[in-house]
């Protein structure tokens, strides 16, 4: 399955420890705009970086495309996830995985493609059986904190997710 990333949704799969285990479980793809965010990312010495470093070192897993068309950016949309919604278009993509809240609505519009939360990740991972519930459990817990989701809108949108979900 097909499934296209953009740099918020890499980090967060990063933070959780979850990054590999997805690379092996799905046909990811992403664009070279979003490799670009994450190098930029990276040289920053934060938990943020650490995290985009260690995407950048299982880049080999993905596949990464220039899109004939860069998008465009609005106000909440911007260039990684401009070329992100042109790369599911071309790859005829199921999913597109953003961690960009903000940018949900205007992102699902765009696409035919299911637009997601790496949270749903977690949960596909574990209907794959690739994941235990308490490790996904456990990895949503890390996204949260590292990426400082606590108590904000996302976090509460995908806490839902583990807690209809979960046991």
């Amino acid at each position: 399955m097909t499934v296209v990333v953009d740099t918020s949704a890499f980090v967060s799969l990063a933070a959780g420890d979850v990054l590999s285990t997805t690379v092996a479980e799905f046909d990811l793809v992403t664009t070279e705009t979003v490799v670009e965010e994450l190098r930029e990312t990276a040289a920053h010495q934060d938990r943020h970086g650490r995290a985009a470093a260690d995407v950048l070192d299982r880049l080999d897993r993905v596949t990464v495309v220039v899109p004939a068309d860069e998008g465009f950016e609005t106000s909440r949309i911007d260039s990684g996830e401009a070329t992100c919604v042109t790369a599911a278009r071309e790859t005829d993509a199921r999913f597109l995985v953003t961690d960009d809240f903000r940018a949900l609505p205007e992102l699902e519009r765009l696409v035919a493609a299911d637009v997601v939360l790496s949270p749903v990740l977690l949960r596909a991972l574990v209907s794959r059986g690739a994941l235990e519930e308490g490790t996904a459990e456990e990895a949503f817990d890390a996204m949260a904190t590292e990426r400082d989701w606590l108590e904000a809108p996302i976090h509460r949108y995908a806490r839902r997710l583990f807690d209809a979900d979960g046991s």
